[in-house]
């Protein structure tokens, strides 16, 4: 790893494909790994996160203020930012991996055919993946987790504002590996800031199986219209809470402030409140008074602006808009059909929530809203790997195929078709 923060375009190129090579060749050996040596690798590095906090800490104390330096939002900073609670919540993360079954040769589905064939469709990694990133040094963490549990070799490409942070992480990952008894290269960082590291990878059919992007839209972008890779993205968290008329109003209140405010440069922060026209003299004004008294600027259609004139414009461009920032746009629209349609016509396809206390509006929203995450009377902020019982995520997927949602172990894995006979041939 110790290679320079900068190189030639020659040299990245060279660079990438012999990482690549290594990966594959390690990719090997773990594929047919036991669950133990995989947990143990585990278990060891988050034993090396714990023991190594400070050396960590100071790693990203030199990505923090090099950060402040080239002038990164409020929010990109928070993304960047550890302490002790976030080192301890990234090792937390790994032992809550280590606790989850492995999904590698679990039988999906098995069935036997006329002619004495039995057939199974049993989960295998994926085989190599590229996770490109941006700013979040835990993500370096969930995703080296991950890969190893699910089997995959990784090659991870954090941001250069990160690079610090990362290098401190990824040591420990693969110090666990090799504790363990597995190759350490199923576990590498790229070590250049050098943005031509990106589009080698995204050429690396040779060696890499799927990309993960990661990041904000000029990256996500850039990976969709370069990659040769297959891609498993995470597109724009345009995120929508939709507060009906039958809604509890102190829990309106509690749930929109939740979902836009507890941070508001993650990918589930409410960017949107849509009421119910319905609801507007009795619903609107507490929830927007709670938003305004965190801090959050306001913006409304012309019926909400009405209400209070604390509240701004909302233009078009707002509603397509992901701010992670304190800025959310609010629309007045007809019930549970309209806020559907706002959602379809400018949702990004990430997490939707709906607060009723009637359950028959809330099953239809569930139903007719089509993004990877529907909730009910719950935070937005929620959408997260793990909260849902993962361990952690390597992203929340926006796509339609192979996988939707938080992308855990499970998600990690493709499937291939064992078929036993006995001595059967087609005629």
């Amino acid at each position: 790893m110790n290679v320079q923060a900068k190189a030639t375009e020659t040299d990245v190129v060279a660079l990438v494909r012999d990482m690549g090579a290594r990966a594959r060749s390690a990719a090997a050996s773990l594929r047919v790994a036991s669950s133990a040596a995989k947990n143990a690798a585990l278990v060891e590095a988050a034993r090396l996160i714990r023991a190594d906090a400070a050396a960590i800490l100071d790693a990203n104390a030199k990505d923090m203020a090099s950060a402040r330096e080239r002038g990164l939002t409020a929010a990109l900073l928070d993304r960047l930012e550890l302490n002790l609670s976030r080192v301890e919540a990234m090792a937390r993360g790994l032992d809550d991996i280590v606790a989850l079954p492995d999904p590698v040769g679990q039988t999906i589905e098995e069935w036997s055919r006329p002619n004495g064939l039995k057939i199974a469709r049993v989960r295998v990694p994926i085989g190599c993946i590229g996770v490109i990133y941006e700013s979040r040094p835990n993500v370096t963490a969930d995703a080296g987790a991950l890969c190893l549990k699910s089997g995959n070799a990784v090659i991870l490409r954090g941001g250069s504002e990160s690079l610090h942070s990362s290098r401190a992480i990824v040591s420990c990952l693969r110090r666990g590996l090799v504790k363990a008894g597995l190759p350490e290269d199923c576990v590498q960082l790229v070590p250049t800031t050098d943005r031509a590291a990106v589009g080698e990878m995204l050429r690396a059919t040779e060696h890499l199986n799927l990309i993960v992007p990661r990041g904000g839209k000029p990256l996500i972008e850039r990976v969709m219209a370069e990659s040769r890779v297959p891609v498993l993205k995470h597109f724009d968290g345009l995120c929508h809470v939709y507060v009906d008329r039958d809604a509890d109003i102190a829990m309106a209140r509690d749930v929109v402030a939740n979902a836009k405010m507890r941070r508001v440069g993650v990918c589930g922060a409410a960017e949107t409140l849509l009421i119910d026209r319905a609801a507007l003299a009795t619903h609107a004004r507490p929830v927007i008074d709670r938003l305004i008294e965190l801090g959050c600027e306001v913006r409304g259609d012309p019926e909400v602006r009405r209400l209070d004139n604390r509240i701004g414009e909302a233009t078009e461009q707002d509603w397509r808009t992901e701010y992670l920032a304190p800025v959310i746009s609010v629309a007045a629209v007809d019930g549970v059909a309209g806020a559907a349609r706002h959602i379809a016509t400018y949702g990004s396809g990430h997490t939707e929530s709906i607060v009723t206390n009637n359950a028959a509006t809330a099953e239809r929203f569930l139903a007719d809203v089509d993004s990877a995450i529907v909730m009910h009377n719950a935070s937005t902020q929620f959408a997260d790997g793990f909260e849902f019982g993962l361990g952690a995520e390597i992203g929340i997927s926006t796509d339609r195929l192979h996988a939707r949602g938080p992308v855990g172990l499970v998600e990690l894995t493709t499937y291939k078709n064992i078929v036993r006979g006995a001595g059967t041939v087609r005629p």
